[in-house]
């Protein structure tokens, strides 16, 4: 039996629970808790030992202060503190695809896919003019979509194709407003699309040859060299055969947002061949590119880009050589 002196004396050096603070409490606690993590972990980290598969220690830790005593295996500490899965190798992550990108081609923050709709104005509604306009990113999400007025008087709105009706001029906003709206967002971009002189002819626009990606090249990227076709086949065919992907069904015509994003999807499934391919092109240098007619459309029309002759004469006269252009 204990004598009655070692009890008195260890009470006394030994203070109780009740005597001390709320912060002693909860370090305790705190510290009995991570005791249990740690025996726990150092269970499971000999059990995986015995059976072979943990062969290399676990990384130091760098701010031992901000986390636990040990991380379990198959995650990662990160700033916060909390351990998050690490990436099987030769897996991938849920929350973000790799792109099979090459390492010197353009960012995906420089690519942008575009796909307008275009109505019927002039003689028998046979000139195409901008309807709606949509531009997605890299990764889908839209950028930009609106439905356009266009400058002459609408004669066919082609809504079996185009999917527009005359409620959608309602809310549409003038040619001149969009285009500009348009045009920053292209400045500088690689674009993608379908039949993009189409496009570019609608918002009467020229961009460099060396930042475009006709998915209608698609076909040839994917077959041997000596079987290149000329022949260009629709987006819908496309996304059907290569995406799986039905796109363009129902009455009612056709989505420019579905359309650009399904142009940048199959951009995506050829990217690093198509890129290699640009590399190797005469237009890949800087110095060859074209000029980016994307800048402000309005500059073209001061003095120094006009004649001596022109450029000399009242703004009358340049105002109405614009007009003669127009």
């Amino acid at each position: 039996m204990v004598p009655r002196e070692a009890l008195e004396s260890a009470q006394c050096l030994c203070p109780p629970l009740t005597n001390l603070n709320a912060k002693d409490v909860l370090l305790r606690r705190r510290h009995k808790r991570r005791s249990r993590q740690h025996q726990r972990f150092m269970a499971r980290k000999a059990l995986l030992q015995e059976e072979g598969l943990l062969s290399m220690p676990p990384e130091p830790r760098s701010s031992p202060a901000s986390m636990p005593s040990e991380t379990p295996p198959g995650t990662k500490a990160t700033s916060s503190g909390k351990p998050r899965p690490r990436a099987e190798s030769g897996g991938t992550s849920c929350s973000r695809k790799p792109a099979p990108r090459c390492v010197t081609g353009p960012l995906p923050s420089k690519f942008v896919a575009i796909d307008c709709e275009m109505v019927g104005t002039g003689p028998c509604g046979r000139v195409s003019e901008l309807a709606r306009c949509s531009v997605v990113s890299y990764h889908g999400n839209v950028l930009y979509d609106k439905y356009i007025r266009p400058e002459m008087p609408i004669v066919d709105y082609r809504t079996r194709w185009s999917g527009i009706t005359w409620q959608h001029m309602h809310k549409a906003i003038p040619f001149q407003v969009a285009q500009k709206e348009i045009l920053k967002l292209l400045k500088g971009k690689v674009v993608v699309g379908h039949a993009l002189h189409n496009d570019f002819r609608a918002l009467k626009y020229v961009h460099p040859r060396s930042q475009t990606r006709d998915t209608t090249y698609v076909p040839s990227l994917l077959s041997p060299p000596s079987l290149h076709s000329r022949a260009r086949v629709s987006l819908k065919d496309l996304a059907l055969q290569l995406l799986h992907k039905k796109i363009q069904v129902g009455q009612c015509g056709h989505s420019s947002v579905e359309d650009a994003m399904t142009a940048m999807e199959l951009y995506r499934l050829v990217e690093v061949q198509w890129e290699q391919q640009e590399a190797s092109s005469p237009w890949a240098h800087p110095e060859d590119k074209e000029p980016d007619s994307s800048t402000d459309m309005e500059q073209y029309m001061e003095d120094q880009y006009w004649p001596e002759d022109l450029a000399l004469g009242s703004r009358g006269g340049v105002g109405q050589a614009q007009d003669g252009r127009q």
